[in-house]
């Protein structure tokens, strides 16, 4: 089995959050902090080796853990930060989560790990009904493939995904893990269902 300290984790907040009003969706208050700070809080418990893809805000986000931006100009999507986070990352596997994921799997590390066979170039997880393509994990060997792909102007990542040994991480006993906040209506929306959770009697 890869071990987890053979691995590298980034955390991807470097998009323009259009849906968010172009707010920087990483540090929007979520509760009372930052969205990235949960997703620190639940990858720290897992691994030491973690980078923060930002094409904003570096300065803030730079108090959290090291900065990595995109080399592809215009924010071409997460394969960018996928891309500058392999091409950057001293490990041959590296893994990548959304910054607006604020309850990621709490073994998503260890699971991601034990996945892992010898032919495999690209993990993604699965929720049971779909594919969560943003939590993946890649082998360095993608680099030259993912770097074509987004030469000749590609952006789906599943199109990227079919063109390599792409096996999926069953995490179907945690859906839940993959929440995301696209918008302020979901934000406001999940604030409200949690604070209402925590008001009602047992």
């Amino acid at each position: 089995m890869l071990h987890p300290t053979q691995t590298s984790w980034v955390i991807l907040a470097g998009g323009q959050a259009s849906r968010m009003g172009g707010n920087d969706k990483g540090l929007i208050e979520f509760n009372g902090k930052p969205l990235i700070e949960y997703v620190l809080q639940r990858l720290k418990t897992q691994t030491s080796s973690i980078t923060i893809n930002a094409n904003r805000n570096l300065d803030q986000y730079s108090q959290y853990a090291s900065v990595v931006s995109d080399t592809y100009k215009d924010y071409p999507g997460p394969l960018a930060g996928m891309h500058a986070g392999l091409a950057t990352a001293s490990t041959d596997w590296v893994g990548f989560v959304p910054c607006d994921s604020p309850f990621i799997d709490e073994h998503i590390v260890e699971r991601f790990c034990h996945a892992v066979e010898d032919s495999t170039d690209i993990l993604v997880a699965h929720d049971g009904d779909f594919h969560q393509p943003v939590f993946t994990m890649f082998h360095k060997r993608v680099l030259p493939k993912l770097e074509a792909f987004l030469e000749r102007g590609d952006r789906k990542i599943i199109l990227l995904y079919k063109e390599c040994d792409t096996k999926y991480v069953d995490f179907s006993d945690n859906p839940d893990c993959f929440v995301n906040l696209n918008t302020p209506e979901e934000l406001s929306k999940l604030s409200a269902t949690i604070e209402h959770s925590q008001k009602s009697p047992l």
